[in-house]
């Protein structure tokens, strides 16, 4: 039971940024935009939150900072793409360039030093309870919060007048001009929201998944949850599910390695990578579902000017 338990709580430990970042990717999605710089953000919320947390002993404000810098970076290619017009494609992949060098110079002072942990919530008596206290107890305050975000994101998309402004944005930018909506400001949130959760995402990793600051210690988390995204069909709940299970796959790799089996380590460590692969192929061929979700406006411009 000790082990099971470990491995439950390892896996909720290395689900939790895949899901943070993927659920804030969602809702910009929702909205019309593809922001492939979520490796970029996620880096960028990595080494602001290691850094601040380190200077001021605080992991609280070091969570602050991994946002804001999520939020900064997203604010750049909300700026580029729709202030400027520029490619969305492009410049999200230029957006991941930038984050994983300017994290590389902004943490040079910082590595090898030691991390300050972002500590459990501990509740009295339910901690304590064998097995079941610290799962469900034991847990950081970012974990209940994407729990919660899931929950929040789903009713505030198909139940307020705020997620149907968001649905009509991605769904037809032209007809929800029309209708008086201002495109562009829907899309600026949108696209902050997403960098917010990117930036909380790379903060959870330096704070609590690995208490330091590792250059590119994102290691294409950013790229699994814009694959998650699409294994989600734009769907919050399943979103959640598809976190888990890439974060299963994750690290029962790491455990088989551990165990000594004799598996190539280059195939285990390669695992989350080939099952994002096999995902994404098993979507692809469900097309009803991926037509009825898919928003229809996705990576396309808007200027209601031309």
């Amino acid at each position: 039971m000790g082990a099971l338990e470990a491995v439950i709580l390892t896996i909720i430990t290395a689900s939790t940024p895949l899901l943070l970042a993927a659920i804030g990717e969602l809702v910009t999605e929702r909205s019309g935009v593809l922001n492939l710089g979520v490796e970029g953000m996620m880096i960028m919320g990595a080494v602001c939150g290691f850094a601040i947390a380190y200077t001021t002993g605080s992991p609280l404000l070091g969570v602050g900072a991994g946002l804001l810098g999520g939020v900064g970076m997203s604010l750049l290619f909300a700026f580029l793409t729709q202030t400027l017009m520029t490619s969305q494609v492009a410049t999200g992949l230029s957006l991941t360039l930038l984050g994983l060098g300017l994290s590389g110079l902004i943490g040079e002072s910082f590595t090898g030093l030691p991390g300050i942990k972002l500590n459990a919530i501990d509740i009295p008596f339910l901690t304590d309870i064998p097995f079941i206290g610290p799962i469900l107890f034991g847990q950081d305050i970012l974990v209940y919060f994407s729990f919660a975000l899931v929950a929040i994101v789903t009713y505030v998309l198909f139940r307020t007048r705020t997620g149907l402004i968001i649905n009509a944005v991605g769904g037809n930018h032209h007809s929800a001009h029309a209708l008086g909506y201002d495109v562009v400001k829907v899309r600026y949130a949108c696209i902050a929201f997403g960098g917010a959760c990117s930036g909380l995402a790379g903060a959870y990793l330096s704070l609590a998944y690995t208490p330091q600051w590792i250059e590119n210690m994102s290691s294409g988390r950013g790229w699994i949850a814009l694959a998650l995204v699409v294994f989600s069909s734009w769907l919050p709940r399943r979103v959640l599910i598809g976190a888990y299970l890439f974060g299963t796959v994750w690290i029962m790799g790491l455990y088989v390695q551990a165990m000594g089996v004799a598996i190539p380590a280059q195939l285990l460590s390669s695992l989350p990578y080939l099952v994002t692969i096999v995902a994404l192929v098993m979507i692809s061929g469900n097309k009803t579902l991926t037509r009825i979700n898919t928003p229809a406006c996705i990576g396309q411009p808007f200027a209601p000017e031309r």
